[in-house]
């Protein structure tokens, strides 16, 4: 009964292990490392745009606290 145990366990960490070295090398293949730097790209692209709007927004804020009307210069009060 103990062998049977054994030999169940050993497979099934045998197994276990082959899959998380075929997901490892899988990661440094071409195909993977394209998915991981896709990702990124997505990620900075996105915050970028984030980026974009809260300055347009805050410089709104400013141009109204400033009385600023148009994007040509202070108005002539």
């Amino acid at each position: 009964m103990k062998r049977l145990f054994y030999v169940t366990f050993g497979a099934t960490v045998g197994v276990l292990a082959v899959r998380r070295l075929s997901q490892a090398a899988q990661r440094w293949t071409p195909q993977g490392l394209t998915s991981q730097v896709g990702g990124i790209g997505d990620r900075v692209t996105q915050w970028w745009e984030s980026v974009v709007v809260a300055a347009a927004e805050r410089e709104a804020e400013l141009r109204d606290a400033l009385g600023i009307d148009d994007a040509s210069g202070p108005s002539a009060a």
